[in-house]
């Protein structure tokens, strides 16, 4: 299943979107991008997830906020560019120290994601877009399980609003981004405008996995709208 996008807008330029779709090894690519923002989303479920013998841990029902805050003001100054190294949610328990690279396949058009069976505890980071804590959105994705049973984000519904996501780079610096939203949605109902949006002031886009299994897939798409703080 592909995501639909709008035209571009006046001012953008065109470039690879990542879309993780269920049960697939690489996420369809949609070819929109803000130019002031990188804006990115992953819809659908992440690569063999839920898939397998392996004991798998029940659907996290994490929910929507009924009333999410709005974005950040342009107050927080931007950090310069530098990879992420990691990632920490104190809230989660997570505390990943490798941070994996997740490329555009040129000829698909599709975006990588953590390896299922080396980096099911990693987290990836779209190397083609801003780096965390630069003006725009960074997009990180995180496995809630994979076909070996429960991974990184498999304590994903213990994630509330105000929860701070840590973003380790390799200038020494830690980008700190505060949760301001939390959806969880159905992959047909991706809201695809919203996450792909424009913005004048760094965030972060976290996403993983939710929902019930179904043919042996996650269902749902969690999606994290974080702003970077001071």
């Amino acid at each position: 299943m592909r995501a639909t996008f709008p035209p571009a807008a006046p001012g953008t330029r065109r470039g690879p979107v990542p879309r993780v779709g269920p049960g697939t090894r690489r996420a369809a690519v949609p070819r929109v991008v803000a130019s002031t923002a990188l804006a990115l989303a992953v819809a659908g479920a992440l690569s063999a997830c839920g898939s397998g013998a392996a004991k798998l841990p029940p659907d996290p029902k994490v929910g929507s906020t009924a009333a999410p805050a709005p974005a950040a003001a342009a107050a927080t100054p931007a950090l310069p560019k530098s990879k992420p190294t990691g990632m920490k949610i104190a809230a989660a328990g997570v505390d990943a120290k490798k941070m994996v690279d997740l490329k555009v396949d040129p000829a698909s058009g599709e975006l990588g994601v953590p390896s299922a069976e080396t980096d099911a505890n990693n987290p990836g980071w779209w190397t083609e877009g801003v780096t965390p804590g630069e003006q725009g959105v960074s997009v990180l994705v995180a496995h809630f399980d994979t076909k070996y049973g429960p991974a990184l984000m498999k304590n994903v519904k213990d994630i509330e609003l105000g929860d701070v996501i840590e973003v380790p780079r390799e200038d020494g610096r830690t980008a700190r981004f505060k949760i301001r939203e939390i959806e969880d949605v159905d992959k047909k109902q991706f809201p695809t405008d919203k996450v792909y949006g424009a913005t004048n002031h760094p965030e972060l886009r976290l996403l993983t996995c939710g929902g019930t299994l179904k043919n042996g897939h996650r269902t749902n798409n969690v999606i994290f709208y974080a702003d970077l703080l001071a």
